[in-house]
């Protein structure tokens, strides 16, 4: 059964490149794990004494087999066998200790409401158990990606280890979420990770501090790969400081790290990047071939101190550690227009920060988490913190580490941020440029978000076709800050050009990029492949020869001749289209291969290395180099349903719909009558392909033979084999009476 998607909306392209492309990150919903509004429970269920040698040896990274137990109030479940151990680094030796939860380490590809793991961070450092918390959602609110959290009480044994906020893993999944890709390097950075030059070998990035690196790739690891980013590091350290814009802009989100400089700065985040080198991530979008970072670790802020430092008053221009070089902080600061948009995101943070605004919020923590502290029995043990503190904590400080409390931190760096600000008319920013066309004879989309302190901001496509000059092209505004352009392109082989301008009412401009996008749009070769159905979500529709339920997609031949797959390519990346070459093999007219998406390529020549993003994503089918990659086949969807495909009705045709039983492997005009169709064939036809004109089975079963569109040619009843010869050549597909369907090929 299949049903038409009218309640959501898909942008889809029959044949659809894209390139220079960078979509606007997502900023996924809680769901149900970071639930907001209450405090859940975790227990985790572990032998006993292998809990307390967890106590026992703090620097050990082993993970134990466990229980884990989620209750919000509205979900319950139990997961066995994952894996639970410390997580850290100096609350490894605290009294009360933070944790790592993860549901893949002993069942690989497992995951638990998207997740494959959680962190349970103590916050044995912080009385008011808020300022991480607080923090995290200052950077939603300020549209900076970065983990969702909430409150959880944590139970181990049955025994109350005390309140814990549970703050999400940064990894691939995370990236994916975001980014809407997971293909690129992942680095995490920890001290000292200054981003100072050391030369232009990659390797010489792999140093490392302790038993870790500095700078440890978490993606990619086989290849262990560091050119992107020594790469990114010589263009930071080594570029004059007046083209540093430009060249800094093709390699790095500089846009949205200027927001991160300015919550940083705010919040008094000395244990990041800029004061203390450390506790942060990188990673290499491959969409836009720009490397983003990422906050991470933000519980010592709002005035906490180990440096005998004012937090709340520093200057704001001259933040950095005295004596030691930070490039990424200092260098940008040097260029007016990028001092000029941090202090332009600093009034926006000081806007989301009011204390008129924000206080009210901080009450409403407070409140919740107050009767969890009440019975907490490790939130006394590192410090002495008693209930009173707690509540005392959040108004005014109370010695040691802790000279001020939440609200008077925020007041007092509110008051001298706003003194200390200097505040010019900006320069338009322009981010996100997203680029695609449908080929020679289609058109050219342009799409990029343009942000400005004065109302009314102009944008302007700019655009050179075949060399025949530049021109200038009005962009549509179409909602958030998002504006639109299309060029109509001519058949044949083409070369464009673009820029964006934009310029707001006081007559400031800025060109981006710096320098002109260059593009040849090449028609590909006449193939009749098309991307027919994929699923996203498999969880109990169809299984690989591994017997997983993998994401999959598959590829229709439409054509009556066969065509060679070996020198084409599989992506789900539009602006990385050679990310998958296929293995050597024909796909025969009328065939549907079916392509398994599950990054795991020693499984089978059919298995990809990526998966489907079940948020949404982008996926082609590409020639070869020889036409540029040109598209064959491609589609932008949107976000997907477990165990419901999404395909093309009728083949290869032009609409895209649900299909409720999905037809892996044969045509989308089955689903109907998909109730035979099984998720793991034991029944073997053969000869298969067939030359002669006997196909045979090996069980003797009632069976019945159906064309591509479905319609049944041929009834036999309790048979090993049946006579083909008055079939014309092409695909086939055989119904048995126990349920089953296999497809063969008449030659």
């Amino acid at each position: 059964m299949k049903n038409l998607i009218n309640y959501l909306v898909f942008l889809i392209a029959i044949i659809w490149c894209a390139t220079g492309a960078m979509a606007q990150p997502n900023f996924p919903e809680d769901g149900e794990v970071f639930r907001d509004d209450v405090v859940g429970r975790v227990d985790i269920f572990i032998p006993p004494d292998t809990l307390d040698w967890i106590y026992n040896n703090p620097d050990s990274n082993i993970e134990w087999h466990a229980t884990f137990v989620f209750n919000n109030g509205t979900i319950n479940d139990t997961i066995e066998n994952i894996g639970f151990r410390l997580r850290g680094n100096t609350s490894r030796y605290s009294a009360k200790k933070s944790f790592k939860v993860s549901f893949n380490t002993f069942e690989s590809g497992r995951k638990y409401h998207g997740l494959e793991k959680m962190n349970l961070n103590g916050e044995h450092n912080d009385p008011s158990v808020a300022r991480s918390k607080v923090n995290w959602d200052l950077c939603r609110s300020a549209g900076i990606p970065a983990p969702r959290s909430n409150y959880l009480r944590l139970y181990i044994n049955n025994n109350y280890h005390g309140l814990y906020i549970n703050v999400e893993h940064i990894d691939e999944e995370f990236v994916d979420e975001r980014y809407g890709n997971q293909d690129g390097n992942l680095f995490k950075c920890l001290w000292p990770a200054d981003l100072n030059y050391l030369g232009s070998d990659p390797d010489l990035y792999k140093f490392e501090q302790g038993d870790r690196r500095a700078y440890a790739l978490k993606t990619n690891t086989e290849l262990d790969d560091y050119s992107d980013f020594a790469h990114f590091i010589d263009v930071l350290n080594n570029t004059p400081i007046d083209d540093l814009p430009c060249e800094l802009e093709k390699v790095f989100n500089v846009q949205d790290y200027l927001k991160i400089m300015a919550m940083d700065v705010f919040t008094a985040n000395w244990d990041g990047y800029i004061f203390n080198k450390n506790n942060f991530y990188l990673y290499h979008n491959s969409e836009s071939d720009k490397f983003e970072f990422i906050p991470y670790d933000l519980d010592n802020t709002y005035g906490i101190d180990w440096f005998s430092v004012d937090w709340a008053t520093r200057d704001i221009y001259n933040w950095d550690k005295e004596g030691e070089y930070r490039p990424l902080y200092e260098r940008l600061m040097e260029v007016q227009k990028y001092r000029d948009w941090y202090s332009w995101h600093f009034t926006h943070i000081l806007e989301i920060m009011n204390p008129d605004i924000c206080f009210d919020r901080l009450d409403e923590i407070r409140d919740m988490i107050y009767p969890y502290i009440q019975n907490d029995p490790f939130y006394p043990l590192d410090y002495g913190y008693t209930p009173q503190d707690f509540l005392d904590s959040y108004e005014e400080g109370i010695g040691a580490h802790v000279p001020y409390g939440l609200k008077d931190y925020i007041t007092t760096r509110f008051n001298s941020a706003n003194q200390q600000l200097d505040v010019n008319n900006i320069q338009p920013i322009l981010n996100y440029l997203k680029i695609s066309h449908t080929g020679p004879g289609g058109v050219f989309d342009v799409s990029v978000y343009a942000f400005d302190d004065e109302d009314n901001l102009s944008v302007d496509l700019l655009f050179n076709l075949n060399n025949s000059g530049w021109e200038n092209m009005a962009m549509t505004y179409e909602d958030e800050d998002k504006f639109v352009g299309q060029v109509e392109l001519p058949s044949g082989e083409s070369e464009i050009s673009v820029q964006m301008q934009a310029t707001d009412i006081s007559g400031n401009t800025t060109i981006y990029p710096c320098d002109p996008i260059n593009m040849s749009i090449y028609p590909a070769d006449i193939y009749a492949l098309y991307i027919n159905e994929f699923l996203a979500s498999n969880q109990t529709i169809n299984t690989d020869e591994a017997g997983e339920f993998d994401d999959w997609l598959e590829v229709y031949n439409a054509g009556d001749v066969p065509v060679w797959l070996g020198d084409k390519y599989l992506s789900d990346n539009l602006t990385n289209p050679d990310k998958w070459q296929f293995p050597d093999y024909y796909i025969q007219p009328q065939e549907f291969l079916l392509v398994w998406c599950d990054n795991d390529e020693e499984q089978g020549s059919f298995h990809t290395n990526f998966k489907i993003s079940k948020n949404g994503e982008e996926l082609g089918i590409f020639d070869n180099e020889s036409t540029g990659f040109a598209t064959i086949d491609s589609i932008i969807f949107g976000e997907q349903q477990t165990d419901i495909s999404f395909g093309r009705d009728p083949d290869a045709g032009v609409e895209w719909i649900l299909y409720y039983s999905p037809t892996p492997g044969i045509s989308n005009m089955l689903s109907a009558s998909t109730d035979f169709l099984t998720k793991k064939h034991k029944l073997v036809v053969y000869p298969n392909p067939v030359k002669g004109n006997v196909i045979y089975l090996n069980k003797k079963l009632d069976i019945e033979i159906h064309s591509i569109t479905g319609q049944r040619l041929i009834s036999r009843e309790a048979t090993e084999q049946i006579l083909v010869e008055a079939l014309p050549p092409g695909l086939y597909f055989i119904r048995t009476n126990r349920g089953e369907v296999l497809k063969f090929i008449k030659q």
